[in-house]
C-alpha cells in the first residue's frame, strides 16, 4: 500500500508538477503570443514605415539618378568645352608658334638686311675714307708743292704773287692736316712774312743771351769782347739796345738773371765775376766798377766779385733755391751767396769741365772723359756714364715726355727716348752749341749757323731749319710766348724770327692786297678744285 501511496503520490506530484508545468508553459506561451502579436504590430509598423522609407528611398534614387544623368551631361559638356578649349589651345600655341617662326624669319630676314646695309655703310665709309685720304694726300702735296713755288717765286722777286702762294700752302696744309712745320711749307710763310730782324751792335761774338724773368721784355746779351747789353722789346714792336758795358778786358761767357731781384750777373773767363744791378747795396762789401747805362728806375751799378783758385770759369747755374748760384770753371766749382755776393764755399774737380747744362732740376757738369756730374750740392756730386760716345757740347731733357738729348761736337745728335734706345739725328755739320726742348719738340742750333727743329713723337724724326745764317750760332733761346726765337752769332749779330707758324700766316693774309685771278687759280691750284675763299680777294 505503502508503495502505491509512494506511487500515486509520485504519480500526483508528478501530475501537480507537470499541471505547474503545463500551466507555466501555457503562461509561457501565451507570453510568447502576445510578445509575438506585439513584434507582429511592430512589424507591420516596421512594414509600413520600410515601404514609406522605400518610396522615399525610390524617390531619392530617381533623383539622384537624374542629378547623375545632369552630372553626366554637364561632365559630357565639360569634356567637349576642354576639347573645345584645348584644341583652342592648341590652335593657339601652334599660331603662337608659326607667329614665332614668321618672327624669327622676319628677324633672320632683318638681320641679313641690316648686315647687308652695314656692309654697305663700312663700304661707304671705307670708300669716304678712301677718297678723304687720296684728298688728304693730294690736297697736302698741293700744300708743299705751293710752299715750293712760293719760294721760287719769291727769289725771282715776284712778291706778290709769292704772298699768295705761300698763304694757299699753308691754308691746304693746315686744313687737311698736314704738316704745317714741312720745309716748303714754313721756309715759304718765313720768307713772305719777312719776320726776322737782325741787330749788329756787337763787337765781338755774342757768347749768351737770356731773358729776365723779373723783366720779360728784356733780353740780355754778353760777348767774348767784354760787352754786356740789354735789347729792351717794347709792345709796340720797336727794340732799344742798352749797352751796360763794353771793356775788351773782359771775355764774358756766360751770364744769369736773378727773377727775383734782376740782378745779372756774368762770368769772365779770367775770373771775375761782374753783378750788373738797378740800385746799389751798400752792404755787398763791394767798391763798385762802374755806374753805367740809365734805366726807368735808376743807374746800373756794376760790381766786380773775384773768383779766385778756379781756372777758366766759363758757366753760371742756380740751385733749386733763388739764393745760391754755382759757378763752375775748367777744374773747380764755387757758390755764390747772392744774399751776401760772398763766395762762401768752393771745390776742385778731379776732372776737366767742359759743359753745363741742367739735369733733374740741378746743375749737371759733363767732363771730357765722357761722364756727366749731377750738382745736388757743392759737396755732393752724382755721376754717371753719358750713355753715347764722343764730346758732349750740348744737353736737353724733358720730363713730361721722358727722353734725353745729347749735341756732340762732330754735329750728331742722339736722343735716348723713355725706353733708353738710342736714335741718332743727322742734320748738322758741325758742333752743337745749343738744345732747347719744348714738350716732343727739340731746337738745336749748331756752328753750321742753322737752328732746327726735330719732332721726337715722329716715327722718323728729321730737322726742320728754323732759321739761317752766315755764322756760327752760338746760344738761342726764346721769349715767354715762344713764337720768337732770337739766336747770337760769332759775328756779334742778334737775330730774332718769328717762328709761329700761324702769326707768320696771319701777317701773310694782313698783307695780301688782292686774290688769285681765274688764270692764276687754274694754273697753280687746278681747274678741277673750287675756288674757295681763304685769301683776301676771294671772301
Amino acid at each position: 500500500m505503502g508503495a502505491v501511496g509512494a506511487v500515486l503520490a509520485a504519480i500526483a506530484t508528478a501530475g501537480g508538477v507537470g499541471w505547474y508545468l503545463s500551466d507555466r508553459r501555457v503562461a509561457e506561451l501565451e507570453g510568447q503570443l502576445a510578445e509575438l502579436q506585439r513584434q507582429e504590430k511592430r512589424a507591420v509598423v516596421l512594414r509600413s514605415v520600410s515601404a514609406q522609407l522605400e518610396e522615399i528611398a525610390y524617390e531619392q534614387k530617381a533623383i539622384s539618378d537624374e542629378q547623375r544623368e545632369e552630372a553626366l551631361r554637364q561632365t559630357r559638356l565639360a569634356n567637349e568645352m576642354r576639347e573645345r578649349s584645348e584644341m583652342e589651345r592648341q590652335n593657339a600655341i601652334n599660331a603662337q608658334n608659326n607667329a614665332l617662326a614668321s618672327e624669327r624669319k622676319a628677324l633672320d630676314a632683318y638681320g641679313q638686311a641690316e648686315q647687308q646695309r652695314q656692309m654697305a655703310e663700312h663700304q661707304r665709309i671705307q670708300a669716304e675714307l678712301s677718297k678723304r685720304v687720296a684728298d688728304t694726300l693730294s690736297y697736302v702735296a698741293l700744300g708743299r708743292s705751293l710752299g715750293s713755288l712760293a719760294l721760287a717765286q719769291w727769289e725771282s722777286g715776284n712778291r706778290e704773287e709769292a704772298c699768295l702762294l705761300s698763304y694757299a700752302s699753308y691754308h691746304y696744309t693746315q686744313t687737311y692736316r698736314g704738316n704745317i712745320y714741312y720745309p716748303s711749307v714754313y721756309q715759304a710763310l718765313s720768307q713772305c712774312s719777312q719776320s726776322m730782324h737782325s741787330w749788329t751792335e756787337h763787337e765781338g761774338a755774342v757768347t749768351d743771351i737770356d731773358f729776365s724773368a723779373a723783366n720779360p721784355q728784356q733780353l740780355v746779351a754778353v760777348t767774348n769782347y767784354g760787352e754786356v747789353s740789354v735789347l729792351d722789346l717794347e709792345e709796340s714792336g720797336k727794340r732799344k739796345v742798352q749797352s751796360l758795358l763794353r771793356d775788351s778786358r773782359y771775355d764774358f761767357r756766360n751770364s744769369y738773371v736773378r727773377p727775383t731781384t734782376g740782378d745779372i750777373y756774368v762770368i769772365d773767363r779770367n775770373g771775375q765775376l761782374l753783378r750788373f744791378s738797378g740800385k746799389r747795396k751798400e752792404t755787398l762789401g763791394q767798391r763798385p766798377l762802374a755806374t753805367v747805362g740809365t734805366q726807368e728806375s735808376g743807374k746800373w751799378n756794376v760790381d766786380v766779385l773775384p773768383i779766385k783758385g778756379i781756372l777758366h770759369p766759363f758757366a753760371l747755374e742756380n740751385f733749386k733755391d733763388d739764393r745760391r748760384l754755382l759757378v763752375v770753371g775748367e777744374d773747380g766749382l764755387a757758390e755764390l751767396d747772392m744774399e751776401t755776393n760772398t763766395v762762401i764755399t768752393q771745390k776742385k774737380l778731379d776732372f776737366r769741365a767742359v759743359y753745363v747744362s741742367r739735369y733733374d732740376y740741378s746743375p749737371v757738369v759733363f767732363d771730357n772723359k765722357g761722364v756727366m756730374h749731377i750738382v745736388r750740392t757743392i759737396d755732393r756730386l752724382e755721376s754717371k756714364k753719358v750713355p753715347v760716345p764722343g764730346q758732349v757740347t750740348a744737353f736737353a731733357s724733358s720730363k713730361n715726355q721722358h727722353y734725353e738729348a745729347y749735341g756732340m761736337d762732330n754735329g750728331t745728335i742722339f736722343l735716348v727716348d723713355s725706353d733708353r734706345k738710342v736714335h741718332r739725328l743727322v742734320g748738322h755739320r758741325s758742333r752743337i752749341s745749343k738744345l732747347k726742348t719744348n714738350g716732343a719738340r727739340l731746337y738745336s742750333s749748331s756752328y753750321d749757323g742753322t737752328v732746327n727743329l726735330w719732332m721726337t713723337n715722329s716715327l722718323k724724326m728729321e730737322p726742320m731749319t728754323l732759321l739761317s745764317v752766315n755764322s756760327w750760332i752760338m746760344n738761342f733761346t726764346f721769349d715767354t710766348s715762344k713764337n720768337y726765337l732770337w739766336v747770337c752769332d760769332r759775328k756779334g749779330v742778334l737775330s730774332e724770327a718769328l717762328i709761329s707758324v700761324q702769326m707768320m700766316a696771319e701777317q701773310v693774309r694782313r698783307s695780301l692786297t688782292r686774290g688769285f685771278t681765274d688764270e692764276e687759280w687754274n694754273y697753280y691750284i687746278g681747274k678741277n678744285i673750287p675756288k674757295t675763299g681763304f685769301a683776301l680777294n676771294d671772301q
